[in-house]
């Protein structure tokens, strides 16, 4: 069994907002090692060279957060913008929590600590969600109870890694939202996905713009390949995830098959039932 860490309790239980910088330890930055559990990836360097300047004339006002190791030394647990900033402002030391935590715990408390300074793009934040379920075998559902957010928004944030490298790179640096992203993941072929991306980043399409042009390009090549059932399931299967953003299931049988599509709340029910309708009512149309 997975060890269940003590995990969504957000910045308050790593650093009470009552205790000021200047009451906790200054600690040498050349013995704090960067958190290797770190989610985030990019860092502004105009953000973190305003960070720096300020630094310079207040000092720093939030301790950062680490642990203590083994040769003597500490790992950052939290707080790694202000470091990489302190380190800028000519600073040798800096003012510190140091905490007890588990490799577990701190990748944990890391990814809760950008999510609430909302410091993480879609792609790093999706990254981080598969490292904890990887890492330590959790289902959707445990990572969302863990980070206090929606199992519906873990997977559709999960499913923005399926993407083609060109459009997670796109979701990355702002040229397109995650909500582009969700919309190209109906384009299970890379080539097709590909060229989709490059018509909403020249034309400044919307979402609402991008979902009817996978649609145009689904229905303009559906009459070129093969017909959906003798077709490639898992494709099948991957097209129906991203359009209805939950788990499905097609199982053949001996006369025809199950399509199955799973739902874990009345909410979520709701919604797919709404989905299907206005396919069924387009369709009618």
């Amino acid at each position: 069994m997975a060890k269940t860490f003590g995990l969504g309790r957000g910045l308050d239980a790593l650093i009470p907002r009552a205790v000021p910088a200047s009451d906790v330890p200054q600690l040498p930055i050349e013995r704090i090692a960067r958190n290797p559990r770190q989610p985030r990836n990019y860092f502004d360097d105009a953000e973190t060279a305003e960070l720096a300047a300020s630094i310079e004339l207040h000092g720093v006002l939030q301790p950062v957060v680490v642990r203590a190791t083994a040769d003597g030394g500490y790992e950052l647990i939290a707080g790694e913008r202000r470091l990489r900033a302190a380190r800028i402002a000519g600073l040798t030391h800096i003012p510190a929590v140091v905490r007890e935590s588990a490799d577990g715990e701190q990748l944990e408390l890391a990814l809760v600590e950008n999510l609430q300074r909302q410091d993480l793009n879609a792609i790093e934040e999706a990254a981080a969600y598969r490292e904890l379920i990887d890492r330590f075998a959790l289902s959707h559902e445990e990572v969302a109870r863990r980070v206090g957010k929606s199992r519906v928004a873990i997977s559709n944030a999960l499913r923005l890694l399926d993407l083609t490298t060109e459009t997670r790179e796109a979701i990355a640096d702002g040229r397109i939202t995650e909500g582009h992203g969700r919309a190209l993941a109906a384009l299970t072929v890379p080539e097709l996905q590909r060229a989709a991306l490059l018509i909403v980043i020249e034309r400044h399409l919307s979402v609402r713009q991008t979902e009817e042009l996978v649609r145009r390009k689904r229905d303009s090549t559906g009459s070129r390949q093969r017909g959906p059932i003798s077709g490639d399931l898992a494709d099948l299967e991957a097209q129906l995830r991203g359009l209805l953003a939950t788990r499905v299931g097609i199982v053949r049988t001996r006369r025809g098959g199950r399509l199955v599509i799973d739902f874990y709340s009345d909410e979520e029910l709701d919604r797919l039932h709404a989905i299907i309708a206005r396919g069924v009512a387009g369709g009618a149309a």
